[in-house]
């Protein structure tokens, strides 16, 4: 999954994107390096941003999720709002990618169960300008596994299909870093649960803070790479169905690489 972040604010390509015709070429650039679903989100989620208005957010993903449908592009929408996801849907996207599972606005799992399309729920605690204060754990493991089934629970009491559920532990989402090494470690525990997981480190903060320099400054985000490419090889060796990253042509030769040596292929199709 190749991230396309239309938006001024996001962590690590903020404002890179944000025109329609940097969007467009970006998503299809996404493609032609491997990706197989490229995912589009007009709203930052990191730590500490600010709520833009609804309309603020089709405005910025609608015309680019039409364009690339119109070249045969499959894309997913990243949006926490039902509104939003409807939109998105109804000009081409696929899938439905809500970091807040569903939480953030009740009416998402009934667009996404009359639309028929696969979910990803994350696991999620609180709003980006909060959502820190919401860390605290005892079995952040357990506690991931057991929230997501409720989420789980809640969308297919709501006419979501089991088959079209996908599951990410939510890295960097009210979680520390050692709570986010923690759900790397224990990947299979939620596999476990029966659903396609999806794996999303790609450039986040705790892998600059596994890098920081000898003065303790974490690592900026554009030397994060490598931890990435290691981090999603690792999710996808422990049987991760996808991994969510900003640069596609990295990960997928590692992949490729991981591959050589006898694992399987991965071929990405809608759930």
């Amino acid at each position: 999954m190749g991230v396309l972040n239309v938006t001024p604010d996001s962590f690590s390509d903020g404002g890179r994107y944000d025109s329609f015709a940097a969007a467009v070429q970006h998503g299809t650039s996404l493609i032609r390096d491997g990706a197989q679903l490229v995912d589009v989100g007009g709203e930052s989620t990191r730590p500490g941003a600010a709520r833009v208005p609804a309309v603020t957010e089709i405005g910025r993903v609608v015309p680019v999720i039409e364009a690339l449908s119109a070249q045969n592009v499959p894309t997913s929408i990243d949006t926490t709002r039902a509104e939003v996801a409807a939109a998105a849907l109804a000009a081409g996207a696929q899938v439905v990618n809500d970091v807040s599972g569903g939480l953030a606005d009740p009416a998402m799992v009934k667009v996404v169960a009359d639309a028929g399309c696969p979910f990803v729920i994350m696991h999620w605690r609180a709003h980006s300008a909060d959502m820190q204060s919401r860390a605290v754990y005892s079995d952040v493991v357990t506690e991931v596994r057991d929230e997501l089934s409720r989420r789980v629970d809640d969308a297919l009491a709501a006419g979501v299909r089991a088959e079209r559920i996908i599951l990410d532990p939510g890295l960097g989402f009210a979680k520390l870093p050692e709570h986010n090494w923690e759900l790397t470690r224990h990947l299979d525990r939620l596999i476990e649960l029966g659903f396609p997981v999806l794996y999303a480190s790609s450039r986040k903060s705790y892998l600059g803070r596994l890098l920081a320099g000898p003065d303790g400054e974490p690592r900026p985000v554009d030397g994060r790479e490598a931890a990435t490419v290691a981090t999603s090889v690792l999710a996808v060796a422990a049987g991760a169905w996808g991994v969510r990253v900003h640069d596609v042509r990295a990960t997928v030769d590692a992949i490729a690489v991981w591959r050589a040596t006898g694992a399987p292929e991965l071929t990405w199709r809608p759930a």
